[in-house]
């Protein structure tokens, strides 16, 4: 079972995302999850200010060398 956590605000310093239950080894990439963050960015009711910002995710703790570790998987998006 996965479970996550977030936590910061839209206009904070950064957004932060902790998920638990991702097995060992699974292949990772922030290439892969920025291109999901900017085609969230071009959805449906969109304002201006969503085109020009840029979101890029960090992965901070529990991935080495692309690759899950199995302990708890963090994110950041710097604002």
């Amino acid at each position: 079972m996965l479970r996550y956590t977030t936590a910061g605000e839209s206009h904070g310093k950064c957004l932060i995302t902790s998920i638990e239950g991702v097995p060992y080894g699974v292949p990772v990439s922030p290439e892969a999850v920025n291109a999901e963050l900017a085609r969230r960015q071009g959805g449906y009711g969109r304002g201006a200010r969503m085109k020009l910002e840029k979101d890029e995710a960090e992965f901070v703790t529990g991935v080495r060398k692309g690759h899950t570790l199995g302990s708890i998987l963090t994110l950041q998006i710097m604002n």
